[in-house]
């Protein structure tokens, strides 16, 4: 058996060289189909998937190339970050942001696919939400099991300035945000399997607010608690 780190270090490997590929399905999707898709495609939906503005061919273009430009640019942002960090964890951080930065960037990859599958439709076929959601859950899982042992840093996790000055308390605050991701992302993914369109939404909603301001709680009394510890002391 391999050590844990040659493990990390080969798998980090391969999702370097398979992460352009990945950005680039895209265009060589739309190329592809490109024939297929009508002159007039639905650019705009309501939150019920429903299209309320239609373009044509070329703004379609626009907004993929705009998509894969904006997946690019948090690709290289979030894998580099260790980098340009004022924190410095440096390379201690390297695997954990290169691996979320890659399942951000296949999430938006497969968004881009879904819009231009959609286009092949008729232009005017209902938008999942339920699927965009879903899939959000899932992104959010892996996020969330990065998450918990992320170091302290200006560009990923939760920079509360009670975590971020410190270490402990940012340690517990992940810890705890790490499992609500994990658990909330897997109920949003298995939640829109069955729901309609608006119960997704209210589902997502829900969870965002959830794993959002509850970490957020739990680092300022972590940080209120320390206060009077170090007060007494």
């Amino acid at each position: 058996m391999w050590p844990k780190s040659i493990k990390n270090k080969h798998m980090n490997k391969l999702l370097n060289k398979i992460i352009w590929p990945v950005m680039a399905a895209p265009a060589i999707y739309l190329a592809l189909v490109w024939n297929k898709i009508p002159v007039r495609v639905a650019m705009h939906f309501n939150l019920s998937g429903t299209p309320d503005r239609y373009g044509n061919k070329s703004e379609l273009q626009i907004m993929v190339a705009v998509l894969m430009a904006v997946n690019i640019g948090l690709y290289l942002l979030l894998s580099n970050a260790y980098r340009i960090d004022a924190k410095r964890p440096g390379k201690e951080n390297k695997d954990r942001l290169e691996r979320m930065a890659f399942a951000v960037s296949v999430f938006i990859t497969c968004l881009t696919c879904y819009l231009i599958y959609n286009c092949i439709k008729g232009g005017g076929s209902p938008f999942s939400i339920r699927l965009v959601f879903g899939s959000i859950g899932l992104m959010w899982c892996i996020m969330g099991n990065y998450m918990y042992n992320i170091r302290p840093n200006y560009f990923a996790g939760f920079r509360t300035k009670w975590a971020l000055n410190n270490e402990e308390n940012w340690k517990k605050t992940h810890l705890l945000a790490g499992k609500l991701w994990f658990t909330g992302g897997l109920l949003l993914a298995i939640v829109c399997l069955f729901s309609s369109e608006k119960g997704a939404v209210i589902i997502f909603l829900f969870v965002t607010l959830v794993t959002t301001i509850i970490p957020g709680i739990y680092s300022y009394r972590l940080y209120k608690k320390q206060k009077v510890l170090n007060s007494v002391n």
